[in-house]
């Protein structure tokens, strides 16, 4: 895998979460091509110094944005912070984004924890690492 192309999401309430995370790993993080829902983007940006792409705020597409990218092969890890206690107005979205992640076997953390075990693995930066893609 050359420069993984990966995803940072949050929910209002998580976003602190995935900033502090993001700070302890912007190592790795910088040797990835990120994007991100527009205010996560913008959060993670200020605070950390990486390069950002951003789409616009999740309920006003970006999570669309996001899933169009992984339809088209075109991201390899989803880091979301969301918060399933705080149902949000564009949860369908979200849904979608999930199970988009599935249907194309795109690896997905939704926690700190399996971010942290997802970031660690040997395989997550290995160019010997490719991820079987559905041929459906």
């Amino acid at each position: 895998m050359q420069e993984p192309t990966v995803a940072l999401v949050a929910h209002d309430h998580k976003k602190p979460a995935l900033l502090e995370w993001a700070k302890a790993n912007v190592t790795r993080l910088g040797q990835c091509r990120l994007v991100a829902t527009g205010t996560t983007g913008g959060m993670l940006a200020d605070n950390t110094g990486l390069s950002i792409h951003r789409f616009k705020s999740g309920p006003m597409g970006g999570d669309q944005q996001i899933g169009a990218l992984i339809a088209e092969n075109g991201l390899d890890a989803l880091f979301f912070f969301w918060d399933p206690l705080n149902p949000a107005p564009h949860d369908p979205d979200v849904k979608a984004l999930l199970r988009l992640c599935s249907v194309w076997n795109v690896p997905v953390a939704c926690n700190r924890s399996t971010a942290d075990m997802l970031i660690t693995s040997p395989l997550f930066l290995s160019s010997d690492y490719q991820r079987e893609v559905p041929d459906y």
